[in-house]
Parts: C-alpha cells; structure tokens; sequence
C-alpha cells in the first residue's frame, strides 16, 4: 500500500512538472489575475422642462424638472427615460409626453406615463420605451407622412389640478390623459435641445 501511495504521488507530481514547462510556468507560480471585466456605459442626453406659462413659472417658482435618457435601444431593446421633478405642487399627477412640438399647436403626441409627486412636492419615475428614434407616421392624400417626437411636454393629469394657479375651473380642460380629460400643459421643452432624432 505504502509503495502505491509513493508511485500515484511522483505520477502526480511529474504531471504538475510538465504541464508548468508547457505554460511556461513554474509549480510555485500563481496565476495571472483575471481580466477585469468591462462595463457597458450607455450614451445619454439630459434636458430640462420649463413652466408653460409666465403665470404657472410664478406659481411654481421653485420648481425643476429633469429629464436623461439613456440611449440603450441597440443592446436592450428600449431606451430608459427618467424624470425627477422637485419643487411642484404636492400630491398631484402629470402626464408626460414626447411631443412633434413642445408648446400649440403640439402636433403629434405620444403619451408616455405619469409621475405623482409626494407631500414635498416630489417625484421621480423611469419609463422604458424607444426615445431616439419615436416617431409618428400616416397618410396624408396618399403619402405616408413621418414626424419625429423629440420634444416633451407635461400636463396636469386632472382638470382641477392647476386651479391653484388659474383659479377655480378657469383652467382648460385639455385631452392629454387616458380618460380624455387633463388640465393646461404645465411644463415643456421649449429653449431645450430636441432629443436626438434618429
């Protein structure tokens, strides 16, 4: 038993030789550390919203909406649109919507998702749909019509949501919610850069 236990440990041992004269290696050598593994960094692009009107900036006069979007269509399939606002009127719902134009006449509209903000007049939210290349497109008179939608805009989700600020049911009530039924455009990207077309 003792002589076979001695023989398999050389057989092991003069394997552990070869194989270091093969990789160029010694038997004390450690091995190389592994290459660190890259991270994707996908491009984004970031604009602001404004108030809509000189009126709802008075009203709001601390408020900021921040827009990146991280373009990642090509790897995942979609695009990640977030959006933090602060500073507006708590405890109220938006709509977003990437726009043909981001103030009237608005043209063709794509709606998107909503953010509510908290007691703070907070909120954040993430959508993923495809952003740089969204677009519109019919027939008009026969010939296909494509317009692209790089420009966002919010509303006031309910009718009276902006009554803080155009008074009691003075507001228009506007179609740009799920129901039909959304108060004035509160903010909007004019002044900002379009969001890349494709």
């Amino acid at each position: 038993m003792r002589i076979r236990t001695r023989w398999a440990a050389g057989i092991l041992a003069a394997g552990a030789i070869v194989a270091g004269a093969f990789t160029g290696a010694s038997a004390s050598a450690t091995p190389a550390p592994a290459a660190a593994a890259t991270t994707y960094v996908a491009p984004s692009v970031s604009l602001k919203l404004s108030p809509s009107s000189a009126q709802l900036a008075a009203c709001m006069p601390k408020a900021k909406v921040n827009i990146k979007v991280d373009l990642t269509t090509d790897v995942v399939g979609y695009d990640a649109f977030k959006i933090k606002a602060t500073g507006l009127p708590a405890k109220r719902s938006f709509t977003v919507f990437l726009l043909e134009k981001a103030a009237s006449p608005f043209g063709a509209a794509e709606y998107i998702g909503d953010i509510t903000t908290d007691q703070w007049g907070n909120a954040t939210n993430q959508f993923r749909l495809i952003v740089q290349e969204a677009f519109s497109s019919t027939i008009v008179n026969g010939t296909r019509v494509r317009v692209d939608l790089n420009q966002v805009g919010m509303w006031f989700a309910e009718p009276a949501g902006d009554d803080f600020c155009l008074g009691e049911g003075k507001g228009p009530i506007t179609p740009f919610d799920g129901d039909d039924s959304a108060g004035t455009q509160a903010f909007n990207s004019v002044g900002a850069k379009p969001l890349p077309a494709p």
